[in-house]
C-alpha cells in the first residue's frame, strides 16, 4: 500500500510542470456540470500533455446506538494525457478507507468528428445522477443518497466499449456501451439482500465475461436551468465456465432510470427513479443460496435554497432529500419479501462551499423500514470534501 502511495506521488513530482485541472467552480446550473473525467478531458483541450486532479473527503458518522465512526472515505487522484488533438487517456486512481486501493476509471477516448468519442476500458455504468457525478462537492449530504449505493449501485464501473458525444442541435448528451457487467458469484458473495447488485461490481479486477451487456443513457439539456436523464443496462450477470450452463448459474437484469436536475438562482432541486427487473431469480436463489428479488426499485426527492446571496462566492446550501427503496420490490418463487429491506429516510443538512471546489458539509438522518414495530435509526454525519 505504501509502496503504491510513494509511487503515485513520485509519479506526480516528475510531471510538476504539467497543466492542472481548472479550478472547480461547481456551477449549479445542472446543463453545464461537468464530472472528474469530463473535466479532465475538457482541461487540456488547447494542448497535448498531462492534466492532474483529483478529489477527497472525510466523514463522522454516528447512528443510534453505536459509538461515532471516522473515516478518510476516499482520496483520488486524477490523470488525464492528450496524444493529439484526437486521442486522450483517463484514470482515476483512488484510495479507499485510508488501506484500500482501486482503479476507478481507465479509458482511452478518440474523438471520430466533433459530436461522436470512441471510448474503451474501464468506465462508469451511465445510470442516474451520483454514479456518474460522484465527487463530494456535487451532492449535498455527507454520504451519497443510500438507494444509490443499493439499488444502482455506486460507483459502478466495468470494462467495455462504446461511444459518447453530443447533438446540440437537439440539446442532447448520449452514451451507448457494451460491459462485461455483473458476476453471479464474486468469490463467495451473492446478489441480493439490503445491497441488491452491490456485490456483482467486478470493477476491472481480472473480470470475468460470458454474457454481452448493454448500457446507454440521453440527457436533455433544451430548457433553462433543467437536465433530464433517461438510462437503460440490459443484460446478463456472468458466471464460470464451468457452470455456465446450469440453471440458476446466472440472471438477466433490465434496468430503467429517470433523473432530473433544475436550477434557478438560489434554488435547486433533483429528483431520481430507478427500477430493476431480474429474470431467473427463483432459480439463482436456489442455485447459490441467495435472497436475490425479482424486482428492485428506488426513488428520491431533494430540494436546497442557497441561504447566502447570489453575489458572494461562498454558499450555505441548506437541503432536504426523502428516499424510497426496496430491494425486494418484488420476489418469486417461495422467497418471502423482507421488509427490513423496504426503506426509507429523510435527510436534512447544510452544505458550506467556502471556495471553489471544498465544502464542509454536516446532515441528521431518520432511517426506517416496513418491519412492524422497528425503531427509527436516527443518524448525525459530519465531514468535508474537497475537488480539484
Amino acid at each position: 500500500m505504501k509502496k503504491v502511495f510513494f509511487a503515485v506521488l513520485l509519479t506526480a513530482s516528475l510531471f510538476a510542470t504539467a497543466q492542472s485541472a481548472p479550478q472547480d467552480s461547481i456551477p449549479t446550473n445542472p446543463q453545464s456540470q461537468q464530472n472528474a473525467a469530463q473535466r479532465i478531458l475538457s482541461s487540456n483541450l488547447s494542448q497535448k500533455g498531462l492534466t492532474v486532479g483529483g478529489y477527497a473527503e472525510a466523514h463522522y458518522n454516528r447512528a443510534t446506538g453505536e459509538n461515532a465512526k471516522l473515516d478518510v472515505h476516499r482520496v483520488v487522484m486524477l490523470f488525464g494525457y492528450k496524444f493529439n488533438e484526437r486521442t486522450q487517456f483517463v484514470t482515476e486512481i483512488e484510495f479507499e478507507h485510508v488501506k484500500e486501493v482501486y482503479i476507478e476509471q481507465a479509458f482511452l477516448q478518440y474523438t471520430l468528428t466533433d459530436n461522436i468519442n470512441l471510448r474503451a476500458g474501464l468506465m462508469l455504468v451511465p445510470m442516474g445522477i451520483v454514479n456518474e457525478y460522484h465527487e463530494p462537492t456535487t451532492f449535498n449530504g455527507v454520504e451519497r443518497p443510500s438507494m444509490d449505493k443499493s439499488i444502482v449501485p455506486t460507483t459502478w464501473r466495468e470494462i467495455g466499449l462504446g461511444v459518447s458525444g453530443r447533438w446540440d442541435e437537439a440539446s442532447l448528451r448520449y452514451q451507448a456501451y457494451v460491459f462485461n457487467g455483473f458476476t453471479s458469484d464474486n468469490d463467495g458473495k451473492y446478489l441480493g439482500g439490503s445491497n441488491g447488485f452491490r456485490n456483482g461490481r467486478q470493477k476491472g479486477a481480472e473480470s470475468m465475461m460470458n454474457n454481452v451487456n448493454f448500457s446507454g443513457k440521453v440527457d436533455y439539456y433544451g430548457l433553462p436551468g433543467l437536465r433530464l436523464g433517461l438510462s437503460g443496462y440490459f443484460g446478463r450477470t456472468q458466471s464460470e465456465k464451468a457452470v455456465e450452463d446450469i440453471e440458476g448459474s446466472d440472471v438477466g437484469i433490465a434496468m430503467v432510470g429517470l433523473d432530473a436536475r433544475y436550477a434557478y438562482k438560489r434554488f435547486s432541486a433533483r429528483g431520481q427513479f430507478i427500477h430493476a427487473n431480474v429474470t431467473d431469480s427463483e432459480e439463482y436463489n436456489a442455485y447459490y443460496g441467495s435472497d436475490l428479488g425479482s424486482a428492485l426499485q428506488g426513488w428520491y426527492l431533494e430540494t436546497a435554497y442557497n441561504l447566502l446571496a447570489q453575489d458572494k462566492k461562498q454558499q450555505l446550501i441548506a437541503f432536504a432529500r426523502y428516499e424510497d427503496y426496496n430491494t425486494h420490490a418484488a420476489t418469486d418463487g417461495g422467497l418471502a419479501e423482507n421488509l427490513a429491506y423496504d426503506r426509507d429516510e429523510w435527510t436534512f443538512g447544510l452544505t458550506y462551499k467556502v471556495a471553489p471546489g471544498a465544502a464542509f458539509k454536516a446532515d441528521y438522518q431518520f432511517k426506517n423500514n416496513a418491519v412492524d414495530g422497528s425503531q427509527t435509526i436516527k443518524q448525525l454525519n459530519l465531514g468535508f470534501g474537497v475537488w480539484f
